[in-house]
């Protein structure tokens, strides 16, 4: 891909001077080159058939008896096969493949055991492809976010993310450096975090109201402790990276990490408000709710003054762009999941669209889009050739940042208009319903761009993997570092390596 730089930009670009550190990442991308060529391809796979699913699942919303011959494809099937595809397909694969590949470059050595975190790739993929077709055939578990049959797909994730993890942490266990990056405390955490919440969330002596509890302990917890911290660490990473500056405050990121370990693990339970559930439990979880202000806010002030200055650099990285997008949503969507802990919010959008509006701006706004600028900037560094088109990128920024606009405000709003009227006992039912269709379908018309969006980021990769050649010319700004001359990525203890 080619890009002209103004002559400002041409001039503020440094050479690479430290060939030590350079040989460092070299050697540190040809260890992990396999299993992230892998994981990332495959979470593209997972990222067309969840965006099928989905697609298909909002178009059902407000045309019922569309594909109702095949009880495959009844909604409560297809938008469970589209959860599932999207958080253990394509996220997860994605983060997987992303932090396989910082881990080594931020503790100055090799990936050990590559294979075996091949090997776990597979076995994840195995079980995630089990999973879904057992749901597309009716047989699931019945709690959400744990849909995938027990017994069938789970010893697969447990096998192929046991493998992972192990040589994460074997790796970081003979690392050649003193300091940790927070980058780093991240994703060690997500690689601790998730296989307790997964063990517990599956275990199969829960029952009734306790089930629900730990439903919920688990499902906000997956985003919470497992798809939030290796996002974040993404973004620790490639932000400070791009810009050539250390991150504004070292001690503000641990004050984000540790903040976030303490309060979001006792979130869930503000789903389970009108429940028949203590009310102490509950309380204490809006409270840990409201709490999560201080490790949103820590990390929003981090990141945003590290940007403080070098917003232009928005218009030349394709990182950089999907990066910050995917930053500034995780503050709106964190506060936001705050203020609808509260009673009188809760009240108002539970059971609502409101709240399914709420949970894509996580997993999608914040999650998919710092996944995106992390694929933009890792795969041309392991497959040794430049993105082909700039346009390609351009059009798939602007179709799923459109089309995720489109999808969460009509939705946003019709959820609220939707809680008022279910709560004014004088509605009935179906004028509810009736008057949530230009909210469902401003969700199809959203949820129509993004898979556009997707299609012509999976053809790019698919380009980039044939070994298509891009136009020759000028570097991307985006490769070329660092943009500020006399200042570097190591500068700080707080610096990116």
């Amino acid at each position: 891909m080619s890009v002209t730089l103004p002559p400002s930009v041409i001039g503020a670009v440094s050479p690479i001077t430290d060939m030590e550190n350079l040989d460092i990442r070299l050697r540190a991308d040809a260890t992990s080159r396999r299993v992230a060529l892998v994981a990332i391809a495959s979470s593209v796979v997972w990222l067309l058939l969840g965006s099928v699913f989905g697609l298909v699942a909002s178009l059902k919303l407000h045309l019922p008896d569309w594909l109702v011959a095949n009880p495959a494809l009844t909604f409560g099937r297809v938008r469970t096969a589209h959860l599932n595809a999207m958080a253990y397909g394509w996220a997860s694969l994605a983060m997987i493949g992303v932090s396989a590949w910082m881990i080594p470059r931020l503790v100055h050595t090799e990936l050990r055991i590559p294979k075996a975190a091949e090997v776990g790739v597979w076995f994840w993929n195995i079980g995630v492809a089990i999973g879904v077709v057992s749901i597309l055939m009716g047989r699931t578990d019945g709690l959400e976010w744990l849909e995938m049959p027990r017994y069938a797909a789970d010893p697969f994730l447990v096998i192929g993310g046991g493998l992972i993890g192990f040589v994460i942490l074997a790796t970081l266990a003979v690392r050649e450096v003193d300091h940790l990056y927070v980058s780093v405390w991240y994703i060690m955490a997500a690689y601790i975090w998730f296989p307790v919440i997964f063990v517990v969330g599956n275990w199969p002596t829960f029952s009734g109201v306790e089930s629900a509890a730990v439903n919920w302990f688990y499902a906000h917890n997956a985003l919470g402790l497992w798809l939030t911290p290796i996002s974040l660490a993404a973004a620790y990473y490639f932000i400070p990276k791009i810009l050539g500056r250390p991150i504004y405050s070292y001690q503000l990121s641990l004050l984000g990490f540790w903040t976030l370990g303490f309060f979001y693990s006792l979130n869930g339970m503000h789903h389970l408000i009108g429940g028949p559930l203590p009310t102490w439990m509950i309380t204490t979880s809006i409270v840990a709710s409201a709490l999560m202000i201080i490790p949103v806010l820590a990390v929003a002030v981090n990141q945003h003054m590290t940007m403080v200055g070098r917003f232009a650099a928005l218009r030349y990285s394709p990182t950089l762009r999907f990066i910050v997008f995917g930053a500034v949503a995780y503050t709106l969507v964190s506060l936001q999941g705050t203020f609808m802990a509260f009673r009188e919010i809760n009240r108002l959008t539970h059971f609502t669209h409101a709240t399914v509006a709420h949970a894509h701006l996580g997993l999608y706004g914040f999650v998919t889009m710092i996944m995106f600028g992390s694929i933009y900037y890792i795969l041309p560094r392991l497959l040794g050739r430049e993105w082909v088109s700039e346009r390609l990128i351009s059009w798939h920024f602007w179709l799923v940042a459109t089309g995720l606009l489109i999808y969460l405000v009509p939705l946003t709003i019709g959820g609220i208009m939707q809680g008022v009227a279910m709560a004014n006992p004088d509605s009935t039912w179906e004028q509810v319903v009736t008057a949530m269709k230009p909210g469902l379908i401003g969700r199809s018309v959203g949820g129509a761009l993004l898979t556009a969006g997707h299609l012509v980021f999976a053809w790019h990769v698919w380009l980039m993997f044939r070994g298509a050649r891009a136009r020759q010319g000028l570097p991307p700004f985006h490769a070329v570092v660092p943009t500020v001359v006399g200042e570097s990525p190591e500068a700080s203890v707080g610096g990116v390596r």
